[in-house]
């Protein structure tokens, strides 16, 4: 009898625990963090939170990332450009932005960025495999090396093995400070600032409308600035 209680007094603790949704991360400190305490990481947590989900991270390459939710063996991706289901059939793009990012240029010396895009032709440039907005607008006559992550990537330039990488404004000025980079610098102005947005699996569709108001509500109750203001701006 006491064994059966026991039992009993166990299935209230099983029946509320909030489901997990299983999201891949691309982004750095101060975006993302292996412990979860990065910008997006909370906001992601929290407006899961508001809809009854709970949030578990996985980091993986950016192209494996989109691999593995599009087949369903994770659930989302947390930052992406917009159109990415033209290519991957089952992604779902959450329509409320999580934020904007900064496409940007990192070098040791000094380039006259007004052209766009096309400052970048027939120079020798780095980004991350998989970021599609870059492969899709660095001139195809630079000189490309795509690399795994941001270490090899600013590795890449601090070795002068390349003259000019391109990654997000925040991860990047980040790293240059924690690894003491001397000599390189962000220029401006940005290649592309451009909304980035949570993608879901097509099993998780139901999930679109409820997740796209939270992030809004977040937005619209002061609760967004004040993760922007504590993580991003120091304040």
């Amino acid at each position: 009898m006491k064994l059966f209680i026991s039992v009993l007094l166990l299935i209230p603790l099983v029946a509320i625990a909030e489901p997990t949704l299983v999201f891949n991360t691309t982004g750095k400190s101060p975006l993302n963090t292996a412990a979860g305490e990065g910008f997006m990481d909370k906001v992601t947590e929290m407006a899961l939170l508001n809809i009854g989900y709970e949030l578990q991270l996985v980091k993986l390459p950016a192209e494996r990332g989109l691999v593995n939710v599009n087949q369903g063996i994770d659930d989302a991706e947390m930052s992406r450009i917009a159109g990415l289901e033209k290519t991957y059939k089952n992604l779902r793009q959450i329509p409320e932005k999580i934020m904007d990012w900064e496409f940007v240029v990192f070098s040791k010396q000094d380039i006259d960025l007004t052209k766009g895009w096309e400052s970048l032709a027939n120079k020798d440039v780095a980004f991350i495999n998989g970021w599609k907005i870059l492969e899709n607008n660095v001139p195809p006559s630079a000189s490309i090396n795509k690399v795994k992550n941001d270490n090899q990537l600013f590795l890449l330039l601090k070795k002068d093995r390349t003259d000019f990488i391109i990654y997000e404004k925040w991860a990047g000025l980040e790293l240059i400070r924690k690894n003491k980079l001397s000599g390189v610098k962000l220029l401006d102005p940005p290649l592309a600032i451009r909304n980035m947005y949570i993608y879901l699996n097509k099993k998780h569709s139901k999930l679109i409308n409820p997740l796209s108001l939270s992030l809004k509500r977040m937005k619209e109750d002061g609760s967004y600035r004040k993760l922007e203001k504590q993580i991003l701006l120091g304040k």
